[in-house]
């Protein structure tokens, strides 16, 4: 766990949009930008994983469609995402049985979902410039000396 970087949640469902929001939070966790955590745990009430996403850290939504999915989960935990992309409000369109383009991923990525989970990471950054300590916590904001 980076306490560094903000997390990432992606609805991962079934349809095209869904798992483009899985490869997009993938992408972001992989590049170091966000941390992705496990959405389905934080709906199904997971107790470390469902601690995770109240840990205050900020947080960037990923919604393939406008059912919403990951801010319901959240909701469920009592948590809302600093930041909530829907990938249907950028003209994704939502296909069963059907796998998303990655031209359109790419496109997505870097017009919106880069720049969104830059900007948290940033605001935490700037928060807390000493970054975590050695057991991964933040310090107060203000720098808690």
């Amino acid at each position: 766990m980076s306490a560094g970087l903000p997390l990432v949640y992606a609805c991962s469902g079934c349809s095209s949009a869904a798992q483009m929001t899985n490869h997009l939070a993938l992408t972001l966790d992989r590049a170091g930008v966000a941390e992705m955590s496990c959405i389905a745990g934080v709906g199904g009430g997971v107790t470390g994983l469902v601690r995770t996403a109240q840990r205050g850290r900020p947080i960037l939504a990923l919604d393939g469609c406008v059912l919403k999915c990951v801010a319901a989960c959240l909701a469920r935990a009592g948590v809302v995402a600093d930041t909530h992309l829907v990938l249907s409000d950028y003209g994704v369109k939502k296909r069963l049985h059907a796998d998303f383009s990655s031209a359109e991923a790419q496109q997505v990525y870097a017009a919106e979902v880069l720049p969104a989970a830059q900007a948290l990471r940033d605001a935490l950054a700037a928060r807390h410039p000493r970054g975590p300590d050695d057991r991964g916590r933040l310090p107060p904001a203000g720098g808690g000396d």
